[in-house]
């Protein structure tokens, strides 16, 4: 799945904290990547509509993060991963609307109260006062969501919404970013930490999502 984004993976640091942690890890995306005609309608629209509820959403984590960034380096990146993410947070709306609703999987199902707290804690993450934090869960986001894409793009096509190209920040150039706004140690373990929890939050989703498919395959 990594196609354009091969060369990225050859950088150190940052591209290995993403290329182990990343969503492009996750089984059940790696399950994706292998075989796609393998999702079911419900398992797409659970797709859409869980990514809706964590980052569908406006202010989301790049938003919150430019308001706690002051650095010089990251205000061109940020206006332009704001843009960009505006226009992915359309998608991810049309998306989930073509995909349909989804349904319960148990009759305790906490699936969205699940993912509900996912996002409540992305929200405390991008807005952390801690300097470095927030600015670092936003680099993890459009790092991450350049793998996601390449699982948004043929759900767009199963369920006949336009999948635009994106016009994110590319993932070299975040990376650069983040060479540059580690100055010091601690900013640098910040930086690691947000980004670490965002990529853990996206773990947890894909986790949650296999689940469900698997519950559904079993009855």
């Amino acid at each position: 799945m990594l196609g354009q984004n091969a060369q990225f993976v050859t950088q150190s640091g940052f591209a290995g904290q993403v290329a182990t942690y990343g969503s492009d890890t996750a089984p059940y995306v790696r399950l994706i990547a292998e075989d796609f005609s393998a999702l079911s309608g419900a398992d797409i629209a659970d797709i859409a509509h869980f990514l809706c509820i964590l980052h569908g959403r406006h202010p989301g984590v790049i938003d919150h993060a430019a308001t706690k960034t002051a650095d010089d380096a990251a205000r061109e990146w940020l206006l332009q991963a704001t843009d960009g993410f505006a226009a992915e947070r359309a998608f991810l709306t049309k998306l989930t609307v073509a995909a349909g609703p989804i349904s319960g999987v148990s009759a305790d199902d906490q699936s969205n109260a699940a993912v509900l707290g996912q996002r409540k804690a992305l929200e405390m993450l991008s807005q952390s006062d801690r300097s470095g934090c927030a600015i670092g869960a936003a680099i993890g986001l459009i790092a991450d969501w350049h793998f996601i894409r390449n699982i948004l793009e043929p759900i767009a096509l199963r369920v006949g919404v336009e999948a635009r190209a994106s016009i994110l920040p590319g993932i070299n150039q975040t990376a650069e970013l983040n060479s540059q706004l580690a100055a010091t140690p601690a900013l640098e373990r910040a930086l690691n930490f947000g980004r670490e929890q965002l990529l853990n939050q996206h773990r947890g989703l894909w986790q949650l999502l296999e689940a469900r498919r698997n519950m559904r395959l079993s009855r």
